[in-house]
């Protein structure tokens, strides 16, 4: 193993029925395998009897040797999540999740994706886009990614969700972002990528859903205005939630305005909930999430 010690850093995720002993447990078996935690948080959720815990250690190199093996750690964890009936996950902190964009003509989440990722601030890497419209190839081939345009019509929808499917498996993706894809995802799609699918749209109070949300909230005189990223469901926009944004509005803002702040919302609410998920500090707790940032 290599002597970089971004080599030897791995993330823990851990959900399973509350009890005594989960933290210590971990710790314990951490080191007598010669790690060193450097960030730990962990929640009991008192409503549905669950425990969630992100750990992020380094494997110390032994003082005549190298560090314990990812494989040995893989089956050190796996005897103590029978003890305790865990789900778990182990992944090293180098391994960058890939990640595949969706979007239609509304081009700022991808945007500001594409920007931040180039920018170093996105723990994950775009391997491509796909659009049901060609309208921002150019955007996609600026950053030198591949470009796949696959129309969608009600007469060739399980088509294209297969083909959606083979770009998947092509490019090894770990995640599906739909960043303003103006499609509703088959609950077959949905169903083989659980956990797997985020989604970002806005969220008014009141909602309102259907064409030109911005100009009915304007015309209903809201005062607040916000966006919500979420993982996706065979439930239309009702997936558990990662982020949300909100700002204050008054009747000085006309819709195009509302528009202009709606764009920006999404656009960091999606990018927050893109980072987290690929820093392993989300995990699925039923119909919510537990955060740990």
């Amino acid at each position: 193993m290599s002597d970089r010690a971004s080599d030897r850093e791995y993330v823990l995720t851990v959900s399973c029925p509350d009890t005594r002993g989960i933290v210590a447990g971990v710790a314990t078996l951490l080191a007598g395998h010669g790690c060193n935690i450097t960030e730990s948080q962990q929640f009991g959720d008192r409503y549905t009897d669950r425990f969630f815990m992100r750990v992020q250690f380094v494997a110390e190199p032994a003082s005549a040797g190298e560090a314990v093996g990812e494989d040995v750690l893989r089956g050190a964890f796996a005897s103590l999540a029978r003890d305790f009936g865990m789900e778990w996950d182990l992944r090293r902190r180098d391994v960058r999740p890939r990640m595949l964009v969706l979007v239609s003509k509304f081009g700022h989440c991808l945007n500001d994706l594409l920007y931040r990722q180039r920018s170093g601030l996105l723990d994950i890497d775009i391997v491509a886009v796909v659009s049901n419209h060609p309208d921002l190839e150019f955007l996609a081939r600026s950053y030198e990614l591949d470009f796949h345009h696959l129309p969608v019509g009600r007469e060739n929808k399980r088509e294209q969700e297969a083909r959606l499917l083979e770009l998947v498996d092509s490019y090894d993706v770990d995640l599906v972002v739909l960043a303003r894809y103006m499609q509703v995802l088959s609950e077959e799609l949905c169903a083989k990528m659980p956990g797997r699918i985020i989604n970002i749209h806005h969220s008014f109070l009141p909602s309102f859903k259907g064409a030109r949300p911005y100009h009915q909230a304007h015309a209903r005189g809201v005062k607040l205005v916000g966006a919500t990223a979420h993982y996706v469901t065979a439930d239309l926009d009702e997936g558990p939630i990662i982020e949300q944004e909100i700002s204050r509005v008054d009747h000085t803002h006309s819709p195009e305005q509302l528009a202009a702040l709606g764009r920006d919302m999404e656009s960091v609410a999606l990018a927050r909930a893109v980072n987290w998920h690929a820093q392993r500090r989300v995990l699925l707790n039923g119909s919510k999430t537990v955060v740990f940032q």
